[in-house]
């Protein structure tokens, strides 16, 4: 970026000390983080039902002595290292885990907060190093952390963090830039490569901007090839450093997007997911459509309220998605000196205010042709809501606010015209006026008129900031003028952007996800699984519409379910079981041939045992006779069944048929005369036991010797078994099947067999052995790369 004009002020650098405009900076988090901090309430919905049960799963793991990578405690068993939302490759989440075996909801909560005040100080980096005011740093720093959908939309963690890291890849790769730094662009790419492995459009949206930046710094310098050649070295540095970090990660994850349930989306699946234009006003007036109030209130696209005046509009979001809201001062500045006065314009933000608009017109969606040709950008079709993108347009949008509260503080900003200054107001007239219009239209005014109310207050309250803070600023007090334009700003967002239902819910609203929660289902389970658990015997559970929060627990109290809560799950348990992404809700259980319901010999073989469900279940599995399955108990959440058919988790068999396993999942029908417990289906020719021991002599008289097989020991990505096979067979584990598990037998490597349809299986030998299963992700994913490049494929994802 070009220095400031001789005219100008002297460098405001010079006078605010960084760490004291940190410190402003953090005694503003706390204040506004104070709620979460201090426990009263928790950040809700997907931080608590899908995040909170991660990080305790790999808190459990590592301070157990286990590995994370795989987990028996969702969907009968799950990749945990391939999930971009399984926390492992998570820094602030990791750290927490590694040092905390019981991570509570306010350590989970401090992560979140803490990567929000590690980006928005990486904007004050970014100010101190352009000698930008103080009060601009603060600007930027706080809208970035609290604003837009960092503030809306915090409880999907795994963007959160992609944000955060949004931030400081932009404050060191500048660094880089400018200086011509290695060791800064390495550092970049470290970051860089932390935030690509949240697999988030977010992510991804990020690095597309952070490209466009770099570009455009280099094309803009006074002499571009030279800036292109200083240039080079801290590029490479960073891409060695991305590559590092997130290499191995995602060729995991895209290896397991290829057999997940994921649908591909189109151009339409994707516009869906649009911010609605009418979205654009909570810019200046938060919650202005009663996105944080009871839902019943909401009244925004695409509520019924407002489809029963305009129309259907064919959009899927919740109401906490469309919120833009960052600040008065920020916003306010952005509209009239930034875009009024053409201060975006400038030379040394040009390229933010063309990123952020992009970043706009693809938020908007299929509300703009724009959205068309920015689809077909690589990696776009993934992701299924053009509205995540208010993310990185906050981020942006608090640069620019902060940029022109530089302008401001310095008496720099471009003088106004007459027509100007009419423009400027007439921006907020007609602003306040289309709200009003809108809220009497869809019959919701009275709900309106508070927030409109209180943007009016608080804009009173920031104009008057401007200017006080400006009077400091002028007269050399630069330190004063930020702590006015922090503590108002604080107030602002406290007020607009504080708790809400979509972003703060009592902590005791989800004690059963606390690891010494005393719920008296999750106790029930847990007694009847110790109860019927046996050396082959290790009973699996279903928690089936109980409540949003329900379907991960079993990851929190190490229950074995057939179901959870994660929207990338294994495409052939899916398709197999009907599993869902979700089944909050009793409508939400759906079944499939091959499980048709509960009393079905794939529920029996998966050893589903307990089955939890929020209302009788006849109301979920209509085709349920009396008898099929047993109630045991009714608690205060959940009606609690046993199935008395589930079948043990490992079986000993001594014979092999081989099927067809698509057509058995297709049609849901098993061979004739299938019986799990005498015979193993193989999509194979059937391998013959490999060969026992030699025993010379006569065999003893009498009956045949019985066999068994045991479990010796259960862990996440190791299973031990102990075998008695008289005459040899197949040893069937009822545990999901997935080509990265390997099979020993006795120390000796063995082939792992694909076993009736969804299982493991391995043969072994007539006497005593032990089987060893073992789940290797990184040799599979080199194994599969390898055998894709013999064949002349790419992983594709």
């Amino acid at each position: 970026m070009s220095q400031p004009p001789a005219s100008e002020p002297a460098s405001p650098a010079a006078r605010w000390p960084f760490a004291s405009v940190v410190a402003i900076v953090l005694l503003c988090w706390i204040a506004l983080s104070w709620p979460w901090l201090s426990g009263v309430v928790t950040i809700p919905w997907d931080a608590k039902a899908h995040f909170q049960p991660q990080l305790q799963f790999l808190a459990q793991a590592w301070h157990s002595g286990h590995s994370p990578f795989w987990t028996p405690y969702v969907f009968a068993g799950s990749p945990q290292v391939a999930d971009p939302q399984s926390l492992i490759f998570s820094p602030p989440f990791a750290l927490i885990a590694a040092l905390e075996p019981v991570p509570g909801f306010r350590l989970g909560d401090f992560a979140v907060l803490g990567t929000l005040l590690a980006g928005a100080l990486a904007f004050v980096v970014i100010f101190r190093d352009r000698d930008w005011h103080p009060a601009g740093a603060v600007v930027a720093a706080l809208a970035f952390a609290f604003g837009a959908a960092a503030a809306w939309r915090i409880q999907h963690i795994g963007q959160v963090l992609s944000l955060g890291y949004f931030a400081i890849t932009l404050a060191l790769i500048s660094r880089a830039l400018e200086r011509g730094s290695t060791a800064y662009g390495f550092a970049a790419g470290i970051v860089a490569g932390f935030m690509v492995l949240g697999r988030d459009q977010v992510a991804l949206l990020g690095v597309y901007v952070l490209a466009g930046l770099v570009i455009a710094a280099i094309a803009m310098a006074r002499n571009p090839w030279q800036a292109l050649r200083t240039s080079l070295l801290p590029l490479l540095a960073g891409g060695v450093g991305a590559v590092l970090v997130a290499t191995v990660p995602i060729l995991l994850t895209a290896v397991l997007a290829e057999e997940s349930n994921r649908p591909a989306i189109d151009l339409i699946g994707a516009g869906k997911g649009s911010l609605h234009p009418a979205a654009l006003l909570t810019g200046l007036f938060a919650n202005l459509y009663g996105a944080a109030g009871p839902l019943e209130n909401f009244w925004g696209a695409p509520s019924p309220a407002f489809e029963a005046r305009f129309g259907p509009q064919d959009l899927y979001l919740a109401r906490n998605m469309s919120q833009l809201y960052l600040g008065l001062i920020p916003m306010g500045l952005v509209l009239t000196i930034g875009i009024v006065r053409g201060a975006l314009l400038r030379r040394e933000i040009v390229a933010l205010s063309v990123a952020a608009l992009l970043v706009l017109i693809f938020a908007l969606g299929r509300f703009t042709p724009g959205f068309r040709l920015l689809f077909e950008l690589p990696g776009i079709a993934f992701y299924r809501r053009p509205a995540d993108a208010l993310f990185i347009l906050g981020a942006l949008l608090a640069l620019l606010g902060g940029y022109l509260t530089h302008l401001v503080m310095t008496g720099t900003e471009p003088r106004a015209r007459r027509w100007q200054r009419v423009a400027e107001v007439a921006i907020f007239v007609v602003a306040l006026s289309l709200a009003l219009w809108l809220a009497w239209t869809v019959g919701r005014l009275s709900l309106a008129i508070v927030p409109l109310v209180t943007a009016l207050l608080c804009g009173i309250l920031c104009i008057g900031a401007l200017v006080a803070a400006r009077g400091f600023a002028l007269r050399g007090a630069g330190l004063a003028a930020a702590i006015v334009i922090a503590v108002t700003l604080t107030v602002d967002l406290s007020v607009n952007n504080g708790p809400s239902e979509s972003t703060a819910l009592p902590s005791r609203d989800y004690d059963v996800l606390r690891v010494d929660s005393t719920n008296e289902t999750i106790a029930l389970l847990k007694r009847e699984t110790a109860r019927t658990a046996g050396p082959d015997r290790r009973d699996r559970i279903e928690l089936a519409g109980i409540g949003f929060h329900w379907p991960n627990a079993s990851l929190v109290h190490q229950l074995d379910n057939t179901l959870g809560y994660n929207p990338l799950r294994l495409g052939l348990y899916s398709k197999a079981t009907g599993a869902g992404d979700h089944v909050a809700l009793p409508d939400q259980r759906s079944f499939s041939p091959l499980m048709p319901g509960y009393r079905s010999l794939l529920a029996d073989m998966l050893g589903l045992r307990f089955i939890a469900t929020g209302v009788p279940v006849e109301q979920i599995d209509k085709a349920l006779k009396p008898g099929d399955l047993n109630l045991i108990a009714r608690t205060q959440d959940a009606y609690v069944y046993e199935n008395p058919r589930a079948l043990p988790r490992v079986l000993l068999v001594t014979k092999a048929a081989k099927a067809d396993f698509d057509t058995i999942l297709t049609s849901g029908q098993w061979p004739a005369g299938f019986d799990p417990r005498q015979t193993v289906l193989l999509d194979r020719d059937t391998p013959p036991p490999p060969p026992g021991p030699i025993v010379t002599g006569r065999s003893p008289p009498g009956p045949a010797q019985p066999s068994s097989v045991r479990i010796a020991d259960y862990g996440t990505t190791e299973v031990t078994l102990k075998v008695d096979a008289p005459q040899g067979g197949y040893v069937v584990l009822n545990d999901v099947w997935h080509p990265w598990w390997q099979a020993e037998v006795d120390g000796a490597p063995a082939e792992l067999l694909r076993a009736n349809v969804l299982f493991r299986a391995v043969a072994v030998p007539s006497g005593r052995s032990t089987v060893r299963f073992v789940f290797t992700p990184f040799r599979g994913l080199f194994e599969d790369i390898g055998g894709r490049l013999k064949a002349g494929q790419r992983p594709q994802g």
